[in-house]
């Protein structure tokens, strides 16, 4: 095989591969980082007490994935441990192709507060800080 063949059998056949898994990387280890910093309520931590019945979990618990859709509304759940969070943006992320729009989106309606530091559990917010790392997930997904 020439080295033409070669070059345009890599670009139209490994590239794509690569590229695609490169691009799922990426998204999935966003999605890891938001879910994960994402602070669960803790009634212990709060100055005023809890509602009666109270379970912390529902901010962790909206984060959503769209594929060149953004979702709306909220998700009436709780996932305290992100786990249900993490297997819904993977199975987005894996179940989508990568040639376009990826949204990963939390609807709840104090979610800028929580961004803006509001939570001591997640001072820095989750968005700014997973935004300054955006260059470390790259070279990550790289690899």
């Amino acid at each position: 095989m020439s080295f033409t063949a070669e070059l345009q059998d890599y670009t139209q056949n490994e590239a794509p591969k690569f590229i695609d898994s490169f691009v799922r990387t990426v998204v999935l280890e966003i999605g890891n980082r938001l879910v994960f910093r994402s602070p669960v309520g803790n009634p212990e931590l709060w100055e005023m007490p809890a509602p009666p019945g109270y379970v912390g979990g529902r901010f962790r618990a909206n984060w959503q994935y769209g594929f060149n859709v953004a979702p709306q509304g909220d998700l009436p759940i709780v996932d305290a441990s992100g786990q249900a969070s993490v297997s819904r943006i993977t199975n987005g992320a894996l179940g989508n192709p990568t040639d376009g729009i990826t949204f990963i989106v939390n609807n709840l309606p104090y979610g800028e507060r929580l961004e803006e530091g509001h939570s001591s559990q997640a001072p820095l917010g989750m968005i700014k800080l997973t935004e300054l790392e955006f260059p470390e997930i790259v070279r990550m997904a790289k690899r």
